[in-house]
């Protein structure tokens, strides 16, 4: 899948990153890069939805980045 949004970062227990889609979705990518960690920042990702076992956060959907891009800010 492809998305396409802003990155945040939740303030969930130690804190996490994440994507928040234009069109209002939420994702978690379990493996961030990080030049992506930029809040604010507008990318598009290539992903793919992960199963996590247990996890701390309760935000988003997992997923995994399997390529990015920076939008201009």
């Amino acid at each position: 899948m492809t998305i396409t949004g802003k990155v945040v970062h939740q303030n969930i227990g130690m804190g996490c990153w994440g994507i928040v889609a234009d069109n209002g979705k939420e994702y978690r990518p379990v493996n961030m890069p990080e030049q992506l960690k930029t809040e604010g920042a507008k990318v598009t990702v290539s992903a793919s939805t992960v199963k996590e076992s247990v996890s701390m956060f309760m935000w988003g959907t997992p997923i995994k980045i399997t390529s990015f891009e920076t939008i201009g800010s």
